[in-house]
């Protein structure tokens, strides 16, 4: 399963291995390298990198522009995050061609996963579970159909701690681990799985302060990469109501997700700079009892086809969406749905971004013996 990395050694190794018939480099995979012979391959990878960063800007932006417009769709646009991983300013100008999802409606580059989604239509994803290893992976659909090969995003794999549970959520599918160089975020669920707290690695805003909590200071003392954030920043939280009375119907879920206003549209995601975020509050959205069925129903428009209680679709509260222009209580933010045993369909808008639903769907996985 190939996955994505937003380390600088990805980006390294992406253009070498990509590029290297382009810029006349010869990929060689071998046991042992002789420090001589690399300093001398250094050398010459350096002296590449120089030659194509000598393009002209209105040239180099030409090209990427074109290989954008070629590459609607993954895996072609591989392509592109292949021109940006050729140098720094190769980088810089794919950023200034690609389009960030709220705009574009497209996933090209990891940092694309903690933006906005589209504005005009939801991203179509799918999440498959692994309930041996307790593992979740998330996946953008390539086709109408419900699910595909897909193209891998995220990773998340269910820890035990003492009385509660958490979810640590990666780039990598084989690296879900505390300290990994590869941490997004997590997910930690109170005593009996009714409370979830959504935590980003990345301070969502200039000013952030990280969690002082006991779970957070441990985990940040296992980091070992300079480039990931050692601490963890509270972002979002997920409630589900008890059901005391035992009556019939859905879970009943709330949630509250800090989505900074006007976030998404920096042509560099790196040098965005955000204020304070308002509050978006989500409720999930209330089913119809049908008679004939005699079952609650909702509207998925064909994107769901088992019944089940993780089945839900969020929309904002009143009043709660305005300055996303979402305050209506019709249109669905975020919903999640059983397609099969082991999978299911997650579809998401702005002001949500991919991580963040990621998060909340997967609170929904797991028995609440209190809630049903």
């Amino acid at each position: 399963m190939v996955s994505w990395r937003r380390s600088a050694s990805w980006l390294s190794s992406a253009s070498r291995s990509s590029l290297g018939g382009a810029v006349g480099g010869v990929a060689k995979v071998t046991p042992e390298v002789d420090p001589a012979a690399q300093e001398v391959v250094e050398e010459e990878e350096e002296v590449d990198e120089e030659r194509w960063s000598r393009l002209l800007p209105e040239l180099l932006t030409e090209i990427v522009r074109r290989v954008d417009a070629g590459a609607e769709r993954w895996p072609l646009r591989r392509d592109v995050v292949v021109c940006a991983c050729v140098c720094r300013r190769w980088r810089d100008a794919a950023f200034s061609v690609v389009r960030p999802p709220l705009e574009g409606g497209r996933i090209t580059f990891p940092s694309s996963l903690k933006q906005p989604g589209p504005r005009d239509a939801p991203m179509h994803c799918f999440i498959r579970r692994d309930k041996k290893n307790s593992t979740f992976s998330l996946h953008l659909s390539l086709t109408q159909a419900l699910t595909d090969k897909g193209k891998f995003l995220l990773a998340a794999r269910r820890f035990r701690q003492g009385a509660h549970t958490e979810y640590i959520i990666s780039y990598d599918y084989d690296d879900l681990h505390p300290g990994s160089t590869s941490y997004v975020g997590k997910l930690r669920s109170d005593f009996l799985g009714t409370k979830f707290i959504v935590n980003d690695s990345q301070a969502p805003y200039d000013g952030a302060k990280p969690s002082r909590s006991r779970s957070s200071r441990c985990f940040a003392s296992k980091q070992i990469s300079p480039q990931v954030s050692g601490g963890n920043y509270e972002v979002g939280q997920v409630t589900y109501k008890f059901n005391f009375l035992q009556s019939r119907g859905p879970r009943r879920m709330q949630c509250s997700i800090q989505c900074p206003v006007g976030q998404g549209t920096a042509p560099d995601p790196f040098k965005e700079k955000t204020h304070a975020p308002n509050s978006l509050d989500l409720k999930n959205k209330a089913p119809r009892w049908h008679e004939h069925l005699q079952c609650w129903c909702l509207n998925f428009h064909g994107r769901v086809t088992v019944a089940s209680v993780k089945n839900f679709q969020l929309v904002a509260t009143a009043g709660s969406g305005g300055p996303w222009g979402v305050g209506d209580e019709e249109t669905v933010i975020l919903q999640f749905g059983k397609i099969e045993d082991d999978a299911f369909t997650m579809d998401y808008r702005q002001p949500l971004s991919a991580f963040q639903a990621f998060a909340i769907c997967l609170t929904s996985f797991g028995t609440k013996l209190a809630c049903e």
